[in-house]
């Protein structure tokens, strides 16, 4: 692992390691391409003892090509100026700033770009559900000439390197895959024209700086995706008009979203094999990039000689300390991503700023740290109080958290247990150990008032969580059943054959997933909200689509259980009363209720009283650990 400390040549450039920054969106720009606050707070924590790179999150090398409203510009006349405010700041840190041009073409979004999306030919994107217009010959060479400008951009912002996007899906990938481009003209004769163009367009301007070639393995999407051959020789010309290294994802932005995105659920080694096929197809240096967040895992592909460089994204938003802990051998000590998508991806697709289910402070600086310290309790150690506890104690304050369980952690505790979660657990981990390190923690205690007596808080902080939601329904006590927490602390048993999870969002699809992996007959229902409710969209489809393989499970949405009797189970579909098979085991994933505020006896002892979390509002795992650390910057 030390040799990737060392220094790396790309170029003409000496890199301080082995690693990148990917480039990850942001949400955190302006509509009018004015670069914020926290634009440059983001990227300066990133670089802070960071990668040798760091690329820039997308810019659209012309407004037709743009993804997000609050997208980084290159195309006006003030973005050189705008960008060399972030330029400065990587520099500032001792790293290089790389600049990743695209044009999203089908993948464009109409309300960043003001017009319908653009493509080699007319293409509906799944992902999106928009169907692009063929783009003419003028359009074509306006687009060509948008990232001439945009390399002219770079050189005036004073960009170390430029990274060009020639894989997922977007533009350069659609004129190159023959599925989708069914042109006539030049640009569909020769399916490789348009990134030759773009190229060369770009080695014009730049000449002697680095650029980048970044690229999908593979498409994922036998149907649509590029063939590998087409790939093939967009690397053989890379390597002749003087590309300095290729950077290989995975995934098609509109066509296979899950390996796009890298999903926690998906295998490794597609990812891994079409690697070593790009590596044996070009001589060019290569940056791997997703979910390369392991140290194991990258150990694994630098020994295989697979990769040069490493691209982090999302483990740098989890921990933006992270090489620096690996480079120390503090390993114990990273807050690990788990690749769940909920605080990154999901806000984003939702229209919000990018954010991190496990580090709340992205792009803000750090709080001062008081001047006169508090005691504070913390009733709770779950999410929310492991976040005040953390940032409390951070800021300074005599902090000590009082969980009622053995252990830490909360509804956290319990959801790596679902399918294509295992990863959540090492950040759940890494949370604890920086939690330990900074408060004083008390397990197997209930916060009451002997103990505030004991205690004297100057401020308690109640942040106890959830108890289940138990619906009414008639002759429920008279069948064996079990809450969901229940089911995933294993405080009773399931009976098979048959079992029922009332209940269809994302805590109930993923109990039916297990069961019916386990071979139970698995019946679900939902009353009212979408199947798979609270879930991100890919997560959804794709648990939705496992399920669905499933033949001893069944979905019913739109289904309101009324009643259990010896005979069976009443339910309500759509009006119309039905009546199933009985069931030997009911589990309730029915929703979840705030936990019991404070007793009167304890509100009398304590001046200050904070409820935050699920027992102020019942949420998610981001909102919690945002809850503790907004929390944290009152006091």
């Amino acid at each position: 692992m030390e040799n990737l400390f060392k220094t790396f040549k790309l170029g003409g450039l000496t890199l301080k390691n082995h690693f990148v920054l990917a480039p990850i969106k942001t949400g955190y720009g302006s509509p009018d391409g004015v670069v914020t606050d926290r634009q440059l707070s983001f990227y300066r924590q990133i670089a802070k003892d960071g990668p040798a790179v760091l690329i820039l999150e997308p810019v659209a090398v012309t407004p037709d090509g743009r993804e997000h409203p609050k997208q980084l510009c290159v195309h006006r006349p003030e973005s050189s100026k705008e960008l060399r405010k972030i330029v400065d700041v990587i520099h500032g840190e001792n790293r290089l700033a790389c600049l990743h041009l695209n044009h999203a073409g089908a993948a464009a979004n109409p309300k960043a770009s003001g017009s319908n999306p653009k493509a080699p030919s007319v293409i509906t994107c799944p992902s999106s559900g928009l169907t692009a217009d063929e783009l003419s010959s003028e359009e074509i060479a306006s687009i060509i000439e948008g990232y001439r400008n945009a390399a002219r951009t770079a050189i005036a912002a004073n960009f170390d390197l430029i990274e060009i996007q020639g894989g997922h899906g977007y533009l350069i990938s659609q004129f190159l895959n023959q599925k989708i481009n069914h042109r006539t003209d030049v640009y569909g004769e020769n399916k490789l024209r348009f990134a030759r163009d773009v190229l060369n367009a770009v080695k014009e301007i730049t000449v002697d700086l680095p650029i980048i070639l970044r690229i999908s393995g593979s498409e994922m999407s036998p149907k649509f995706g590029i063939d590998q051959e087409d790939l093939y020789l967009l690397l053989e010309f890379a390597a002749d008009v003087g590309v300095s290294a290729i950077h290989v994802g995975m995934g098609s932005v509109c066509f296979s979203p899950p390996w796009y995105f890298h999903h926690a659920s998906l295998p490794e080694k597609p990812q891994l094999d079409a690697l070593a096929e790009v590596r044996r197809r070009s001589s060019l240096p290569i940056i791997i990039a997703g979910r390369m967040g392991r140290k194991e895992k990258v150990q694994e592909v630098i020994k295989k000689g697979q990769a040069d460089l490493v691209a982090l994204g999302r483990p740098l938003l989890a921990d933006p300390g992270l090489l620096e802990k690996w480079q120390s051998e503090k390993e114990h000590e990273v807050v690990y991503c788990g690749y769940c998508l909920q605080g990154c991806l999901h806000r984003m697709k939702n229209g919000k700023t990018l954010g991190c289910n496990l580090n709340p402070t992205l792009g803000y600086t750090e709080s001062d740290p008081i001047t006169i310290p508090q005691k504070v309790l913390i009733a709770g150690g779950g999410p929310a109080g492991m976040s005040a506890a953390l940032y409390l104690s951070k800021r300074g304050h005599d902090v000590t958290l009082v969980e009622k369980e053995a252990h830490l952690g909360g509804q956290f505790s319990l959801s790596w247990q679902a399918p294509g979660k295992k990863d959540m657990k090492d950040g759940l981990d890494g949370l604890e150990v920086q939690v330990r390190s900074h408060a004083k923690i008390l397990t197997g205690t209930l916060v009451d008032a002997k103990l505030i007596k004991k205690q004297l808080p100057d401020l308690l902080v109640w942040a106890t969580g959830v108890m289940q939601n138990i619906p009414k329904i008639e002759g429920l006590n008279d069948q064996h059943h079990l809450t969901s927490l229940e089911y995933f602390n294993k405080e009773k048993i399931v009976k098979g054959p048959r079992v029922l999870v009332i209940g269809a969002g994302r805590t109930g699809l993923e109990i039916v997933e297990l069961l019916g992996n386990e071979g139970f007959e698995v019946v679900t229902t939902k009353r009212s909200d979408p199947i798979g409710s609270g879930m991100d969209l890919i997560s959804s489809k794709l648990t939705l689509n496992r399920i669905g393989q499933m033949k001893n499970v069944s979905v019913m949405p739109h289904t309101t259980v009324k009643a259990f009797t010896k005979d069976g189970v009443e339910v309500e579909i759509e009006s119309e009363v039905k009546r199933l098979e009985p069931f030997q085991t009911v589990i309730l994933a029915s929703g979840m209720l705030s936990a019991a505020g404070p007793i009167d006896s304890i509100k009398g002892l304590v001046s200050d009283i904070e409820v935050i979390g699920d027992a102020r509002e019942v949420n998610d795992i981001y909102h919690a650990i945002q809850a503790g650390y907004e929390l944290a910057g009152k006091y």
